[in-house]
């Protein structure tokens, strides 16, 4: 349903008219029992039970949605509410898509009345229903594809790596070595980047960077989070026993974009959940992070103009790298933990929401 009409002005609330006395009229039923299901990240379908009675005079079903956090503002139960959207009454279930551009991931309210239009243009309306929540779904792969593919457009050529590292500071590291037998634990990701985003807030890992300086090939000394790196060769985390994954893409009001991947060995629980939720990439062909072998040596190469957030999903032994204080910058400017992302960027916004 994608098509909508303005709300009219004059409406007749069951058999009285709002604004010229008495209409003799019966009453038409009102929608109850609602159930909301095939919920997408910008579309559901709803339904109703309604009285038989006076059913053929239904020509129109009006339907109110607001985001949950507005609902004490919006008081469904008074008649003479303006509703959002004057539907045509089809068969239902009726499919509710587009026309509010609904954001995935965001709980919602609805409340439905039926409406019969009059010759005059005037609509007699039935009281509304009760108000039913409901919260729309991530973005499905077929969403996140078309994000890889704007992703694709900007990434620009491929230079050469071999680490990987991670910025934190000090405390981070010490409790690694005390309390978790020299490990690196994952943890969940934070809720930044797309707001559909199906990993934020339930893919477990371990962030990752591995973009280099232009000029040196190396990893750069600044960092917003931390003034201590773990250097871990790349071929310890990125091989032919890992699967590669695209995550999401994304800017926060800059003129540079992320791009989310992650990297998880094959068969672990974060490659079972990844395989359900994300498109899979080619380790060897893909436009942003690659791992081919050359003369029996893997080679390694990043996309120059994204900057790459790497998730591994298992832990990570700190014997298996190096730990050192940078020389350069805290620059928390660049941070994007739960950073927002730019909904109007017409680079890295796909037309289902931010």
């Amino acid at each position: 349903m994608t098509a909508a009409a303005a709300v009219p002005l004059r409406l007749l609330v069951g058999n009285k008219s709002q604004d010229s006395g008495i209409a003799e009229m019966e009453e038409l039923p009102v929608p109850h029992n609602i159930k909301i299901n095939n919920i997408t990240c910008d579309s559901f379908k709803i339904c109703w039970d309604m009285d038989p009675k006076s059913k053929e005079r239904i020509t129109h079903y009006f339907i109110d949605l607001n985001k949950k956090e507005n609902k004490n503002s919006n008081k469904f139960k008074h008649k003479d509410v303006p509703t959002k959207l004057v539907a045509k009454a089809v068969p239902l279930p009726m499919t509710v898509r587009g026309h509010w551009f609904l954001s995935p991931r965001t709980e919602y309210t609805v409340a439905v009345q039926t409406a019969s239009k009059q010759s005059d243009g005037d609509y007699v309306v039935s009281e509304w229903s009760e108000i039913i929540e409901f919260c729309t779904a991530d973005y499905s792969t077929v969403h996140l594809t078309q994000l890889l593919e704007k992703a694709e457009v900007i990434s620009g050529r491929m230079l050469k790596f071999s680490v990987f590292y991670r910025n934190q500071h000090k405390e981070y590291f010490d409790k690694a070595r005390e309390d978790q037998n020299n490990k690196m634990l994952p943890s969940v990701k934070d809720n930044s980047g797309s707001h559909g985003s199906p990993i934020s807030g339930k893919l477990e890992g371990i962030f990752f960077s591995c973009n280099t300086e232009f000029n040196t090939g190396k990893p750069p000394q600044d960092s917003p989070y931390g003034r201590y790196r773990f250097e871990i060769n790349a071929d310890r985390l990125f091989n032919q026993k890992t699967n590669l994954y695209f995550g999401d893409f994304y800017c926060m009001y800059t003129a540079y974009h992320y791009v989310i991947l992650v990297i998880a060995p094959s068969g672990s629980p974060g490659d079972e959940f990844c395989k359900q939720r994300l498109p899979m990439l080619n380790i060897a062909d893909n436009k942003f992070m690659t791992c081919t072998e050359e003369n029996g040596r893997l080679i390694f190469q990043h996309a120059q103009d994204v900057i790459l957030e790497v998730i591994y999903t298992d832990p990570v032994d700190l014997s298996l790298g190096t730990v050192a204080e940078i020389s350069g910058h805290q620059l928390m400017s660049l941070s994007t933990v739960n950073a927002k992302k730019d909904p109007s960027c017409k680079i890295c916004n796909i037309s289902v929401g931010r």
